[in-house]
């Protein structure tokens, strides 16, 4: 327990500077790209995140559930036959994507090499998900951290370089933002890798044991395609939630352009403020995906339900003074951005999505350390299909419009979290009170 105290401690205290550092980069892009620019940013990002989580096939997850529960004497073989597994993987997924990105539509208004910009994440991320699920399963969230940090740093170093030596039309300014973002990620490809085989060449020199390559597969096959499939169907709908807001707004009455730079002051502005404590959350989801792996293969029931009490009553201490602060100060953290901003209003109808989500992360975490991913997919596709259902009628009401789409918002993450809690309270079994 106090491992996984101190391993959290210190991600919260890196991913505390990795989101202050955010923090500055979306400011940065607000004022670089305007407000038209960052709409249109924002809305490729979900594309961005769709590929990531096709490229890593969610390894981070399945290694280090495999590392916290074999042996050390295993973890080498297992680490050659992943790295031979992501290869394949790379040149597979790259094919797919040099057929499939220039007939995506997305990619009409934005810099024709966009869509081979995101080409290069395909390789990096592959190989980079190797290194994190063993540093995780490991425990090293040193790393972790520092990998973390360096993604925001370097896309922070980058941005105020380019844009204070020059300045760019609209479209060459968001290819430009862009390229930062994928370069951040060389950079901790570059600091994991290399750490990665100096850590092979470590378990090269001690004892060790053979896996057959199939069975490594099928170990981590068994966690990653279910898990895949989850972050696949989270990534699809964040994707295409842009666009079905722009279009229901439309429906409401709301111009075109005017429902884009809506969208853009909501995901740019209020969900950069809102999201800000979530680093906490995160930090703890790496930590406990390894710890109640390993917890729940010993059958320590009671070793789950002190963390899961331990967790939830963090999640309180730091969630509610947080939206307290969003709801009444929400005027001069939105003024960062943008003044007399729309983004007050949004910031403050947004709280209970921004609280219940920071529930959600880490008991999502529990659900995959319990083995039950497919519950959390389900889980995930009943909220989805009420969010949508309730964005779509409130949000196409002229006298709703954006408000309608947050209440839609809002009654999907209550209905999410209480999903993934009572499943987590019956596996363990304890009632809702956590006794």
């Amino acid at each position: 327990m106090n491992i996984f105290f101190r391993s959290a401690l210190l991600l919260i205290i890196a991913a505390f500077l990795g989101e202050c550092i955010e923090f500055l980069v979306n400011m940065v892009l607000a004022r670089e790209l305007g407000e038209e620019g960052l709409g249109l940013y924002m809305s490729i990002l979900p594309t961005i995140l769709f590929i990531v989580v096709i490229a890593s096939l969610e390894l981070p997850i399945s290694i280090s559930k495999f590392v916290a529960e074999k042996d050390p004497i295993f973890h080498r073989s297992m680490l050659m036959h992943a790295l031979r597994f992501a290869a394949i993987c790379t040149i597979v997924f790259s094919l797919i994507a040099l057929w499939l990105l220039p007939l995506i539509p997305v990619f009409d208004r934005y810099h024709p090499l966009v869509p081979w910009l995101f080409l290069l994440l395909i390789p990096v991320i592959a190989f980079t998900s190797v290194a994190r699920g063993y540093f995780m399963g490991a425990q090293r969230m040193g790393k972790i951290a520092v990998a973390n940090f360096l993604r925001r740093a370097g896309q922070l170093v980058l941005l105020i370089v380019i844009f204070r030596v020059t300045s760019f039309e609209s479209e060459s300014a968001i290819l430009i933002a862009l390229c930062t973002l994928i370069a951040s990620e060389f950079l901790v490809l570059g600091y994991l890798f290399i750490t990665f085989l100096m850590e092979m060449h470590v378990l090269k020199s001690r004892p060790r044991a053979h896996l057959p390559g199939k069975k490594v597969r099928k170990s981590l096959l068994e966690v990653s395609i279910p898990t895949t499939g989850l972050r696949i169907f989270h990534a699809a709908t964040f994707a295409v939630k842009p666009f079905f807001i722009k279009e229901t707004l439309v429906r409401a009455g709301m111009i075109d352009t005017v429902a884009m730079v809506q969208y853009g002051k909501m995901a740019g502005v209020a969900f950069t403020i809102g999201f800000f404590p979530a680093f906490i959350a995160h930090s703890l989801l790496i930590v406990l995906i390894p710890t109640v792996s390993e917890a729940y293969a010993k059958g320590d029931l009671v070793r789950l339900r002190t963390l899961l009490r331990k967790v939830m009553l963090l999640t309180v201490c730091y969630g509610l003074p947080a939206v307290c602060i969003f709801y009444f100060w929400a005027d001069p953290l939105t003024a960062l951005f943008f003044e007399n901003s729309p983004a007050v209003r949004y910031l403050q109808l947004l709280v209970p999505y921004f609280l219940f989500h920071f529930f959600v992360i880490p008991m999502q975490a529990f659900l995959i350390g319990l083995g039950l991913v497919k519950d959390a997919f389900v889980h995930a596709l009943y909220a989805t299909i009420f969010s949508f259902t309730m964005m779509y009628f409130l949000g196409s009401m002229p006298t709703l419009q954006m408000d309608g789409i947050i209440l839609g918002m809002n009654m999907s993450a209550v209905l999410l979290t209480l999903l993934h809690y009572v499943t987590i309270c019956k596996k363990i079994n304890v009632n809702l009170l956590l006794k």
